[in-house]
């Protein structure tokens, strides 16, 4: 059965998702920020800045407006960056219809340290709750839309919905699990950014796989530990949502933060990394959420001493040499 879905941002993974959602006939709206974009895509069929050499079928119409991206629509499927989720459905709010919503986005907010569920609980009421999911898991946009095998996690309190949106998103080379531990997907797949730029920063000072295989295996323990403290289930951090994109970010060479964190390792200054990043159209969220972990860590008092050492190397300037040092000399203990 086809339906009307609104893909609210039109980057790389929402221009992948419409086109992966418009297979099965649906009628998508893929909502983009630039008004010229959204008009390059309807002429040439293309999004040639996120998403190059991939034709959209007929069946995607680009629009810059929200009210014409939700109007009539049955689905909601955001993939805005986190630090645009509360102003985008600030402005959705008036009119967008009572449809669920599936967030596809990875980050934490640095003003108010809230997760994506809990900016729209705020925006729209805690009713969001029964027809909001999360999607996350190890899916680099280029290789789903090659349709290259790839499983994910659809997350949501409503057990009945996430069924119904699962069936929505599969297809034979996207698999998709349900889950209900919200909480823990949406910390899991904003964190491993964190530890991607720490393993990359590794990788850019050539420490080997020794290095990188200590990096992934700690820095799943503290994410684990500030998820748990957040009310999350220990189980899903070990999950495609959890270890799974964790692997991916950390190891993969189309990961944005692990390509941060290697070109610091090389004695890059984050100024000029990020403009490069941004000057190509790419948003490195683990940039944003280390300095919302860090918040979190003493919010909840936990000990995080990776995201800390990606903390200071980001926001204080801290020589790498120096953080790699601090790290290593801690007092050591228990696994």
């Amino acid at each position: 059965m086809s339906c009307k879905i609104a893909v609210i941002g039109g980057g790389s993974w929402g221009t992948t998702l419409a086109v992966l959602l418009a297979e099965k006939d649906n009628e998508i709206r893929l909502w983009v920020y630039e008004k010229g974009l959204a008009e390059i895509i309807k002429a040439r069929r293309e999004n040639s800045i996120y998403l190059p050499g991939h034709i959209l079928p007929e069946n995607i119409y680009p629009t810059s407006s929200l009210k014409e991206a939700v109007q009539s629509c049955d689905v909601i499927i955001s993939v805005v960056p986190s630090h645009a989720v509360r102003d985008v459905f600030t402005r959705l709010k008036e009119f967008m219809p009572d449809v669920p919503v599936v967030s596809a986005t990875k980050g934490i907010t640095t003003d108010t340290l809230q997760t994506v569920s809990q900016v729209l609980s705020e925006i729209l009421s805690t009713a969001i709750h029964r027809r909001f999911a999360s999607l996350s898991g190890p899916s680099f946009a280029k290789e789903v839309a090659k349709k290259l095998p790839t499983a994910v996690t659809l997350a949501s309190y409503n057990d009945t919905l996430a069924k119904e949106l699962q069936a929505i998103f599969v297809r034979p080379y996207f698999r998709v699990y349900t889950n209900m531990d919200v909480t823990g997907v949406e910390i899991g797949g904003a964190l491993k950014n964190v530890i991607a730029i720490a393993t990359g920063c590794s990788d850019g000072l050539d420490f080997g796989h020794n290095t990188r295989a200590a990096l992934i295996t700690r820095g799943l323990a503290e994410i684990k530990r500030l998820g748990m403290a957040m009310g999350a289930h220990a189980a899903t951090f070990y999950g495609l949502s959890g270890i799974g994109d964790l692997v991916l970010t950390c190891t993969g060479e189309l990961s944005r933060n692990r390509t941060l964190g290697y070109k610091l390792g090389q004695g890059g200054k984050l100024k000029d990394i990020f403009s490069g990043l941004s000057e190509c159209g790419m948003v490195a969220e683990g940039v944003k959420t280390a300095e919302a972990a860090h918040e979190l860590a003493k919010r909840y008092q936990v000990s995080m001493p990776i995201t800390e050492a990606v903390y200071t190397l980001l926001y204080e300037e801290k020589d790498v040499h120096q953080v790699v040092h601090d790290l290593m000399m801690r007092a050591v203990g228990g696994e």
